[in-house]
C-alpha cells in the first residue's frame, strides 16, 4: 500500500480522499446517473467497489432490502475469489475470520455393515498449488461487508441505496441518460412511492428472478434435475469425528450429504439429500420441514447423530441449471450496431446447484468484468466497443460452470452402488481441482485478449486466463513479495516486463522498450491525460534477472520510477529483482531473452510479446485507446 505522496496521511490509509463525484455526494438517489446498478448481492458489490475507483463517474446501487443482508445463502469462497479481494484489499482480514478448507473426507458404507458409514479417504484440498490463497467458508453478509466498506472509502464515497425496488426500464435511445428506470420504495415513510431515474447504464445484479432480465427480454433456458436437497446452517452437539473437515457422505439406503464447516469453529451446513421428485410433485417438496432435514440427516450418518441445538437458516431447492443466451440487452440480430445499455450478472443469467460452491465466486468475476470496461469507457479511456465482450466473455465461462456442475452435482446424487469405483468421488474431486478453484476461465481472443503467439517466451502465464502470481525481490526496500499482489482494483492495466540477461541501465531490449514507452506517439503512455501521473492509467513494473543487490536503481529507466503526486515523488516499488530459489524466470517458464506481459484490469493475462515488438504492443493497444487519440 502506497500513501503520503500527497502528504501525511495520519490515519487509515485505506480512506482514500473524496474527489470527483465523491466531494458532498448527494445523500437522495439523484435523478441521472451514469451507472445504475440493481442489486447488492455480490456481483453488485463488487461491482460498486471497483466503479468507486473512478472519481468522474456517478455510480448508485439500489436494493430493496431495508438495509444490510443479515444471513447469505451462500458461503464458498475458492481461491479465484480470494486473489480478487487482496487486490480489494481485504484478503488478510477475511481469510482470518474464515473457515480454511484445506481436505476433504470421503464416507462411505462400510463393506462389513453397509448400515454403518465409514471413512473411505481423503483429499487434499489443492495439492498441486494452484494459488498461494486459501479455499475459505465464510458468510455471504461478510463478504458484501468488505465490499461495502472499499466502495465507501473510494473516492466516491459510495454507499448502497437501501428500500428501492426495480420495477421496469426502458432503453429510449434519447439523449446522454437513454435508459428511463422506474423504481418503487420498498421501505421507509414514503414505501409505494415511485421513482424515474435515468441513466447511461444499467447493470441488474438482482438473482434468479431478476426484473432487470426481463426487461431486456432475456429468458432462462436449461433443465431441472429431479432431485431435491435440504439445506440447514447450525449448531449442534455430534459424534460424528470430522464435523469440522469439509466431508461428501454416502449412505447405504439414506442418500447423501455435503458438510461444510463454516467460520467461528462451530456453525456448519449439510446439504441433506431428500431423493428423487415425483413428476407430480408440484413444489410438495419444498414444504420439507427442518425437523425432516434433520432426521434425514441423522438415518444418513449412522452410527453418529447429530442434535441439533440452533437453527441459523434452513431451505429446501431442487437442482436446476438455467443460462440466458446473451447477458446484455443487444439481440443476436442487432451484435456489431449498437453498444449495449443493460447488463445482468450473477443469478440474473446463470443459475446452478449450490453444493459446487461456484455461484457466488462466478457471480463477482461477472462484476469484476463489467465494472473496469464501464469505467473505461464512461472516463473516454476506450470506445463503447469494449462493452460488448462483456457477454461474449462471461456466457462462456457461465456455461462451462454448469456443465462441470451437472457432473458433480449428478455424481452427489448417486448411490455407492452405482459408482464403478469406490473411490470414484474423492478421484474426480482431485482430478477437476482447478476448476472448482476458479482457474479453468480462458479468454479468447478478442479486442482485449491478443493471440498467443509468442506464449512460448512466457509458458506459465497463459494469455486469457488470470495472472498466477509468483514472488519476485522490490529492489528499493529488498522485500520479496508477490508480484500480483501489488495490484490494486484500481481500473489500471499492468505491463509487466520481464528483462533480458543485461545489467540496469545498459543498452538492450529492455532499455530500448523502456524508451519506446516513455517516448513514443504509438506507446499506450502517450494516452494518459495530461496532468495526470505517468502511471495514472498503466502500471508498468520490471523484474530484472540479477538479485536485488546487483540491482542499481538509478540506473533503472525512468519510465520503471515515475514521479507521483502533487509534490512529483519518484516512485521506487515498480523495480524488482528475482528470489533466490525461487527465480520467477523458471517458477512461470519466462524466457531469458525477456518478455512482456499484459494483464488487465480484472487480473487477466491479455497479451505476452518480445522485448522488441513494440509495433504489436502499440497495435494491440491502439484501438483500445483510440478515444483519446482522435
Amino acid at each position: 500500500m502506497q500513501f503520503h505522496h500527497h502528504g501525511y496521511v495520519s490515519g487509515d490509509p485505506r480512506i482514500q480522499p473524496a474527489a470527483g463525484v465523491g466531494i458532498n455526494r448527494p445523500e437522495e438517489l439523484p435523478d441521472r446517473v451514469d451507472v445504475l446498478i440493481v442489486g447488492s448481492g455480490p456481483a453488485g458489490m463488487l461491482a460498486a467497489a471497483q466503479l468507486a475507483q473512478f472519481p468522474g463517474i456517478t455510480t448508485r446501487i439500489v436494493e430493496r432490502r431495508p438495509g444490510r443482508l443479515a444471513i447469505g445463502q451462500a458461503d464458498g469462497i475458492q481461491a479465484r475469489s480470494v486473489e480478487t479481494f487482496q487486490a480489494f484489499g481485504f484478503a488478510e482480514e477475511i481469510t482470518a475470520e474464515a473457515y480454511w478448507i484445506t481436505e476433504m473426507a470421503f464416507w462411505r458404507p462400510d463393506t462389513e455393515e453397509p448400515t454403518r458409514i465409514v471413512r473411505g479417504g481423503r483429499a487434499k484440498d489443492d495439492e498441486s498449488g494452484i494459488s498461494e490463497f486459501k479455499h475459505l467458508i465464510v458468510n455471504q453478509a461478510r463478504v458484501l461487508d468488505y465490499f461495502a466498506r472499499v466502495a465507501v472509502n473510494s473516492p466516491t464515497r459510495l454507499t448502497p441505496d437501501y428500500g428501492w425496488d426495480f420495477q421496469s426500464l426502458e432503453n429510449t435511445d434519447e439523449g446522454e441518460y437513454p435508459v428511463k428506470v422506474t423504481l418503487v420504495r420498498s421501505a421507509g415513510p414514503d414505501e409505494g412511492g415511485e421513482r424515474v431515474v435515468h441513466a447511461k447504464y444499467v447493470i441488474g445484479s438482482d438473482g434468479a428472478r431478476s426484473k432487470v432480465r426481463a426487461s431486456i427480454g432475456c429468458t432462462m433456458a436449461g433443465d431441472k434435475a429431479n432431485h431435491a436437497w435440504g439445506v440447514m446452517d447450525v449448531v449442534a452437539k455430534t459424534d460424528f469425528p470430522d464435523i469440522r473437515t469439509k466431508c461428501a457422505i454416502q449412505s447405504h439406503d439414506g442418500g447423501s450429504i455435503l458438510l461444510i464447516p463454516r467460520e467461528g469453529g462451530h456453525l456448519f451446513r449439510m446439504y441433506v439429500d431428500l431423493g428423487v421428485v415425483p413428476e407430480d410433485d408440484h413444489g410438495k417438496v419444498r414444504q420439507t420441514s427442518i425437523e425432516q432435514i434433520i432426521a434425514k440427516a441423522n438415518r444418513i450418518m449412522r452410527p453418529y447423530t447429530v442434535e441439533v441445538r440452533n437453527v441459523a437458516w434452513h431451505s429446501v431447492y431442487e437442482v436446476g441449471h438455467r443460462l440466458t443466451d446473451r447477458f446484455d440487452d443487444v439481440p443476436p440480430e442487432q451484435l456489431g450496431i449498437r453498444a449495449p445499455r443493460v447488463f445482468i450478472t450473477g443469478d440474473a443469467c446463470h443459475t446452478h446447484s449450490a453444493k459446487a460452491g461456484q455461484g457466488m465466486n462466478v457471480s463477482m468475476q461477472d462484476g469484476f468484468n463489467i465494472a473496469w470496461k464501464l469505467g473505461h469507457v464512461l472516463e473516454g479511456r476506450s470506445p463503447e466497443s469494449l462493452l460488448s465482450t462483456y457477454s461474449a466473455e462471461r456466457q462462456v465461462v457461465a456455461k462451462n460452470l454448469i456443465d462441470f456442475d451437472k457432473t458433480w452435482s449428478t455424481m452427489m446424487a448417486k448411490k455407492p452402488e452405482e459408482f464403478d469405483d469406490p473411490s470414484e468421488l474423492e478421484d474426480f474431486y482431485v482430478r477437476t481441482a482447478e476448476f472448482p478453484a476458479g482457474f479453468m476461465t480462458e479468454y479468447t481472443p478478442s479486442l482485449i485478449v491478443g493471440e498467443a503467439t509468442h506464449q512460448d517466451l512466457a509458458t506459465g502465464f497463459p494469455v486469457g486466463k488470470r495472472f498466477k502470481s509468483a514472488l519476485a525481490s522490490r529492489v528499493c526496500d529488498t522485500n520479496p513479495l508477490h508480484l500480483g499482489h501489488q495490484a490494486q482494483a484500481d481500473g489500471r492495466w499492468r505491463i509487466y516486463v520481464f528483462a533480458d540477461a543485461a545489467p540496469a541501465g545498459a543498452d538492450s531490449p529492455t532499455t530500448d522498450l523502456a524508451r519506446w514507452l516513455a517516448t513514443a506517439p504509438e506507446s499506450p503512455l502517450a494516452a494518459t491525460p495530461e496532468g495526470a501521473d505517468t502511471d495514472a492509467w498503466f502500471d508498468v513494473k520490471v523484474v530484472y534477472q540479477q538479485r536485488h543487490e546487483d540491482i542499481d536503481i538509478n540506473a533503472v529507466p525512468a519510465v520503471f520510477k515515475p514521479e507521483v503526486g502533487p509534490f512529483g515523488l519518484t516512485d521506487l516499488q515498480k523495480v524488482f529483482g528475482t528470489v533466490p530459489g525461487e527465480d520467477i524466470f523458471d517458477v512461470r517458464g519466462l524466457s531469458r531473452d525477456g518478455v512482456v506481459v499484459v494483464v488487465r484490469p480484472d487480473q487477466y493475462v491479455a497479451h505476452v510479446l518480445p522485448l522488441t515488438a513494440t509495433g504489436e504492443l502499440g497495435a494491440f493497444f491502439a484501438p483500445l485507446l483510440d478515444t483519446r487519440r482522435s
